[in-house]
């Protein structure tokens, strides 16, 4: 097998710690040709709002746009589905050159009436930037004549990265937020930010918080329900989990309603309980949530740690290659993989910044080699070169994990069981085990780089 090699473009996103100084560059456009695994805007505002369960979604755009992005997801709704449904306004060449205006009009008037949702949300594609629809003023239009939200998403896939399409997701969200009055929300109240019911995992941090006296007022965004996040600024306390899709809604829900916001992460036994005593310090008036939030980690850590460090035994030493979307997961999957007995050997993200670099340089270990926005090439390059047992990654990384002959474990959309809570811990290490050990490889030898 002939060396690989990365483009010379890309090297300043690719750091091998200990090897040089620190110099990491981040959040920047796709390299053209590179065949990034980084979605487009469209893909980043469509993967945050989609869990909305009583909303109308609709992809103003070629069918393609809305094919690629159905059940993106995977979340779970615990009542209505109509997110599950894919509707496109499907533009076509006579669409591009006379406009696609009174197409998308008349889709969002008959879908409102065939369905009558809570709310809808409009998502702008590239073709639509381009040709200059004024989805805006379509949408007020019809918002009126409707009697409900009809909300543009302004995420035209060309204008940046897919963290601009969490910006434009959570610029969309703050204007249904505030809508809605509910004087019975009380003190002690929040809402989980970021978190999309992947695996039913909503469900099991929900428990959690409400087992220690909390009311969750709503969850942005799996199994969401329109009039929860329209009251959403009742809450006394805002939750963010997937920090890069979501922080931008927490600091403008801070600087409009005054709710402060803490970051947390749900995977692996430490962050999951640094998730519970962060929000109960934070109701510090109350010490009896802090003493539930103890007897819950003491419960939940004693149930599953005998079964943890059996699987700890066939997974020691083995080694493990990091590249998910955001970098606060990658950090959570760090110590997990730790508590595990693997070793990281690269670890990326898709949308990290340079302090999340910075500090997940702090994490590794020599030798770990750290990439910004990576392409299957290099995936492979130092998977090879590191000789890494295990791929966490999402579908695009699948393929390239057994290609290489070896084991992978899906962190990311398509899931469908919970990884989050402590639950999720037990979900996870018997995953990594089934696939590391599993006797397939010996039909399928791994890469190893040797010219033949």
């Amino acid at each position: 097998m002939a060396a690989i090699h990365i483009l010379q473009e890309r090297k300043s996103q690719i750091y091998e710690k200990g090897t040089e100084p620190f110099a990491m560059t981040c959040e920047k456009h796709s390299l053209a040709g590179s065949v990034s695994q980084r979605a487009c805007v469209f893909c980043g505002s469509r993967v945050v709002l989609y869990p909305i369960a009583d909303a109308l979604h609709l992809v103003h755009g070629p069918v393609g746009c809305a094919a690629y992005t159905w059940d993106i997801r995977g979340a779970l709704s615990s009542g209505p589905e109509l997110h599950r449904l894919s509707f496109s306004t499907d533009l076509r060449e006579k669409d591009v050159i006379f406009g696609g205006e009174k197409k998308l009009y008349y889709a969002l008037s008959e879908l409102i009436e065939t369905y009558s949702p809570k709310a809808a949300f409009v998502y702008s594609t590239c073709i639509v930037g381009i040709i200059g629809d004024d989805v805006g003023s379509v949408c007020k239009k019809v918002a009126e004549e409707k009697g409900i939200p009809v909300l543009p998403v302004h995420s035209e896939g060309f204008k940046g990265t897919k963290k601009d399409g969490y910006k434009a997701a959570c610029s969309a969200l703050f204007k249904l937020i505030g809508q809605k009055e509910d004087k019975s929300i009380g003190k002690y109240s929040l809402n989980i930010l970021g978190e999309f019911n992947i695996g039913g995992e909503a469900w099991i941090i929900k428990n959690y918080y409400e087992q220690m006296g909390i009311r969750i007022v709503s969850v942005m965004t799996g199994d969401g329900r329109v009039d929860e996040i329209r009251r959403a600024h009742r809450a006394s306390l805002n939750v963010v989990q997937c920090s890069g899709s979501m922080t931008h809604l927490a600091q403008m829900m801070k600087e409009k309603y005054g709710i402060p916001f803490i970051r947390v992460s749900y995977f692996g036994l430490e962050d999951m309980s640094d998730a519970l005593y962060d929000v109960a310090k934070h109701f510090g008036d109350n010490p009896e949530i802090m003493e539930r939030a103890r007897n819950i980690v003491r419960n939940e850590i004693n149930s599953i740690y005998p079964k943890l460090q059996e699987i700890r035994k066939s997974l020691q030493g083995k080694k493990a290659a990091v590249y998910v979307g955001g970098a606060f997961k990658a950090f959570s999957l760090i110590k997990a993989l730790r508590y595990l007995g693997m070793d990281v050997v690269l670890a990326g993200s898709q949308t990290g910044n340079p302090e999340d670099y910075e500090l997940l340089k702090e994490m590794c270990d020599e030798g770990t080699v750290i990439v910004d926005d990576a392409n299957p090439l290099e995936l492979s390059k130092y998977v090879i070169e590191k000789q890494a047992d295990l791929i966490i990654g999402g579908v695009k990384e699948r393929p390239i994990a057994y290609k290489m002959g070896i084991g992978f474990c899906d962190h990311n959309h398509e899931r469908k069981i919970p990884l989050a809570g402590y639950i999720g811990m037990l979900n996870f290490a018997e995953e990594v085990r089934r696939s590391v050990t599993s006797p397939v490889w010996k039909f399928a030898p791994r890469k190893t780089g040797r010219q033949r």
